[in-house]
């Protein structure tokens, strides 16, 4: 353990020093080996292109799916939307909406 003159520097001292060490060289900090396998999802910010997801029409709405029409369309965000269900009246023009009917499965993709 390092010591100074009043005693013991704390571990949270040292890894918060290593830390902005990092920041301030530009040098990110390695990742855990588990983000290989999982790499998180990255943001886009494009413009949705529904025309070119259309293929996932009656397709359950899992994940696997989702994923694939959020990264196809181009667009920066998603909304499933669940029948029944009334959405905002905001648009976007970089987010793709997924529609569901009551079994979970895919009736309409479209933008905005």
């Amino acid at each position: 353990m390092f010591r100074t003159r009043r005693g013991r520097v704390s571990f949270a001292i040292i890894a918060s020093a290593a830390m902005v060490a990092c920041a301030s060289s530009g040098a990110t900090p390695p990742a855990p080996s588990d983000a290989q396998s999982h790499p998180a999802p990255q943001t886009k910010s494009g413009t949705c292109d529904a025309s070119k997801v259309q293929w996932a029409i009656g397709q359950a709405g899992d994940q696997a799916t989702m994923g694939r029409i959020w990264r196809e369309s181009g667009a920066g965000l998603f909304r499933p939307l669940i029948k029944g269900q009334t959405p905002l009246q905001d648009h976007k023009p970089d987010r793709v909406n997924i529609h569901l009917d009551e079994n979970n499965r895919i009736v309409s993709i479209d933008c905005g």
